[in-house]
């Protein structure tokens, strides 16, 4: 079973998970720094590792007229500045081959590749050869198994710090299901396993221009995920007002009731792994 370090916090799926954490989109600095601080003072308290999540682009919108993002140029300079202020490592997303240079060069910790572009060989080999960590999302498309290509991919570049991330399959329209199965089958490739409980309870393009989603039900899946035993990290958007947000606001949790769902996992997270492992 792999384990690896990301700058002061070491992940794996023996050990208490990671929170990735943060809003959908890079909003401003001032936004950025307000909830980087509000979440550390969070995981502080809990003991839970933070990796701080934001995007530069959500390149992937429903429609034409939804916000995309500030661009590669500006989140990159927040991100990189919410890294050394606060001295954790950061997270974003990219979709073209070229971002991943930009983006470890800017000193990113951690490239995700959106589950839309979980098998376009060029980003994940664009991405691998920087060296950086690599969370890939499973295609809403993809079995679980099927992830074992997409590591193989990254790997072949000679960096195998992958992290493989459950996020729902698509099940008829406008609707995600999540089979519990898929976290300890992907683990079973050695890479750590991440649960993604926010995007899991979303309805892509499920009011019409923009997507939807059911942040109640975020708890209940996050403790499932965790009660497997085999998993490195939960990633959970969040924002201080979802509904405001410019994207996934249906979906992200406030980070008003964000210390009481990390409380749950907490518990559920160390029983169970101190009875597996």
């Amino acid at each position: 079973m792999r384990t690896f370090n990301i700058n002061n916090l070491t992940i794996g799926n023996s050990l208490p998970f990671v929170l990735i954490a943060g809003p959908c989109q890079i909003e401003s600095q001032q936004h950025a720094e307000d909830t980087c601080a509000r979440l550390i003072a969070i995981t502080g308290l809990l003991g839970i590792p933070l990796i701080y999540k934001s995007s530069f682009d959500k390149a992937n919108r429903s429609s034409i007229s939804t916000q995309r993002g500030i661009g590669i140029d500006e989140g990159l300079k927040i991100l990189n500045g919410i890294k050394h202020q606060f001295g954790v490592p950061v997270l974003t997303d990219i979709h073209e081959s070229y971002q991943a240079k930009e983006c470890a060069e800017a000193g990113i910790d951690v490239l995700q590749i959106p589950a839309f572009l979980c098998r376009q060989t060029d980003l994940l080999l664009a991405a691998g050869e920087t060296g950086c960590v690599i969370n890939v999302k499973k295609g809403q498309f993809l079995a679980p198994h099927d992830m074992k290509n997409v590591a193989e991919k990254i790997a072949s570049t000679g960096n195998q710090r992958i992290m493989l991330c459950e996020r729902g399959y698509t099940h008829g329209y406008n609707n995600l299901v999540v089979d519990m199965r898929s976290l300890p089958i992907m683990a079973g490739t050695g890479y750590p396993v991440v649960f993604d409980a926010t995007h899991s309870v979303q309805q892509p393009g499920g009011l019409g221009t923009v997507s939807g989603g059911d942040r109640t039900m975020v708890p209940y899946l996050a403790r499932a995920a965790v009660a497997t035993g085999c998993l490195s990290a939960v990633f959970m958007e969040c924002h201080e007002d979802p509904d405001s947000a410019p994207s996934d606001g249906p979906n992200m949790i406030k980070l008003d009731n964000l210390s009481d769902i990390l409380k749950e996992l907490a518990s559920i997270d160390e029983i169970v792994k101190r009875k597996l492992h």
